[in-house]
């Protein structure tokens, strides 16, 4: 949306350089970018987009451009965290837990964690559903352990 109003009726031209730059830009829950985690590889990037015919900037000039535009580039991309940032920080709750509260647990069968037996169960009345609590003794590596 931001594209769309900064190149205003020619953002269709610049798609391709966005969709570029995104395939390309860190994805934290992949923990790569979208092309290295589909090919395996990081992707061999053109440092210089021209059309055919163009004269083309090579050499140290090619680098002072390229630099330049780093220099522009990288206080908006500081600036655009900063305030997805301070957004997120808004909505996010501090989770403070006491002994006995009930917890919902997600737990990873590859870590070696597995249920042995039902030690407790009881049903909850909701308004216009039920919702069954169950004490769970599991056998994780560490030792015996309820939840």
């Amino acid at each position: 949306r931001a594209f769309a109003i900064d190149f205003g009726k020619s953002w269709v031209n610049h798609l391709a350089l966005v969709k570029f730059s995104y395939n390309n830009s860190y994805n934290a829950s992949i923990k790569a970018a979208p092309f290295e985690a589909l090919y395996g590889r990081k992707c061999h990037s053109p440092i210089c987009w021209t059309e055919v015919g163009e004269a083309q900037i090579l050499g140290p000039e090619l680098t002072q451009e390229t630099t330049e535009k780093i220099v522009q580039i990288k206080p908006r991309i500081q600036a655009t965290h900063d305030r997805q940032k301070s957004y997120a920080d808004l909505k996010r709750k501090l989770m403070e837990f006491q002994v006995e509260d009930n917890v919902m647990l997600k737990v990873s069968p590859w870590k070696g964690v597995e249920p042995v037996e039902i030690v407790n169960r009881k049903v909850k009345r909701l308004k216009q559903s039920r919702m069954p609590l169950v004490k769970v003794r599991w056998n994780p590596k560490r030792g015996p352990d309820f939840t």
